[in-house]
């Protein structure tokens, strides 16, 4: 290995008329060692966890072609089908999700899931919907566990978990070997702004249990679509902090939004990612 960590890229970092195989092709190009695999809310994105073996098999095979895994899902399609919902047909789809991809990072040797931390997100949250939220929490952990695989909360930019102080309240009410914590720094520096505390503080409160992270920049109450090197997010402090943890995967996330010059971004995101990495990773 080359260095001390793993920097993957974020597929929506790429267009999307490109095939995931292409997507692999570009992510090796620009000096990325991994991709993370995107399935979100979209119907586009959500086929994919019906694939057939044949279109399975073709990524995988491109993955060996071109010396490039996907080590990753984020499984965001959870916002549209969220756990914590109070309709029972938005909950029977939402475990359908959960069951079918970790099926999916099952067969093409995916090691770790990255949930949306929400219990509901187009609904009204409650005491109810945590409830709910957290029973069919661990129904999904139990899922993951038959496989090896792990699962991880994303910290998001809604109030119900955007630390990971937030985040390890479920870890430890499930405590499973496969409920951990995938935080996104940009996020968390956007709480620790409006919560008047530290981020590495809010870091360390995941010890033990922190799987990987997405680099991220963000400003305060702005969460995407902001360039590396404009925002605020303290990269090189809190990959440290991340690096003191034993973490050692990251994901450059950043977002195609149809500009033309989208594959020199995805280079100088790369160039920007490595540069902060190695003044840690050294």
């Amino acid at each position: 290995m080359d260095s001390n960590y793993r920097l993957g890229l974020y597929e929506k970092a790429m267009p999307n008329f490109l095939s995931i195989a292409e997507k692999l092709t570009y992510a090796k190009k620009f000096g990325f060692d991994y991709l993370e695999l995107s399935i979100d809310e979209s119907d586009e994105k959500l086929k994919r966890l019906d694939m057939p073996w044949i279109e399975r098999k073709k990524i995988i095979d491109a993955m060996h072609e071109n010396g490039i895994s996907i080590d990753s899902i984020c499984l965001s399609g959870h916002r549209k089908y969220p756990m914590g919902s109070l309709q029972e047909s938005v909950v029977k789809r939402s475990m359908e999700i959960m069951e079918k991809a970790i099926l999916l990072a099952k067969d093409l040797g995916i090691r770790m899931i990255q949930l949306a931390g929400y219990d509901v997100y187009y609904e009204q949250g409650n005491d109810r919907t945590k409830q709910f939220f957290q029973q069919n929490l661990k129904k999904a952990v139990s899922m993951a566990s038959r496989y090896g695989l792990l699962l991880g909360f994303e910290t998001m930019e809604t109030p119900f978990m955007d630390t990971v102080e937030k985040a390890m309240t479920y870890v430890t009410q499930v405590d499973s070997s496969y409920l951990h914590v995938y935080p996104d720094i940009g996020n968390l520096t956007n709480a620790a702004k409006l919560y008047g505390h530290d981020v590495n503080e809010d870091i360390r409160k995941g010890k033990g249990h922190i799987i990987a992270a997405h680099l991220k920049e963000t400003l305060p109450g702005k969460y995407r679509e902001i360039p590396y090197g404009t925002g605020h997010t303290q990269f090189v402090s809190n990959i440290r902090q991340l690096a003191e943890l034993g973490v050692f995967m990251f994901v450059g996330e950043f977002w195609y939004v149809g500009q033309e010059d989208w594959q020199e971004d995805i280079r100088k995101a790369n160039v920007f990612l490595r540069n902060h990495l190695d003044r840690v990773f050294v």
